[in-house]
């Protein structure tokens, strides 16, 4: 091989789905997935063990919740929650937090 790409040569699902996303307007995947690897800095040990990060959308998190107490604690740790997710993900990508009940995973 000569070190070139071949046209014919099967693209990456990553770059395709990266791709798909932009279109769409979604971030890029690296956001979300910083914010689940670092999700329990994020939100402590003890929200991460009942809470799941869902998606992030126009600047929304949206985090899925086994119960409406760790709805609660979440809505009331928003700035903060906000605040750390710029810290791993870069200002801007997380402006607000939605909270969903989902019941066990």
């Amino acid at each position: 091989m000569n070190g070139t790409t071949r046209d014919d040569e099967p693209t990456p699902l990553r770059d395709s789905l990266a791709e798909v996303g932009a279109e769409l307007g979604l971030p890029e995947p690296g956001p979300l997935e910083l914010l689940t690897e670092h999700w329990s800095e994020i939100v402590g040990s003890a929200i991460a063990a009942h809470a799941r990060v869902g998606a992030v959308r126009d600047g929304t998190l949206t985090v899925v919740v086994e119960a409406a107490a760790w709805a609660t604690q979440l809505r009331y740790l928003e700035s903060d929650v906000v605040r750390r997710a710029a810290e791993t993900v870069g200002e801007g990508i997380v402006r607000a937090v939605r909270v969903r009940v989902e019941g066990p995973g």
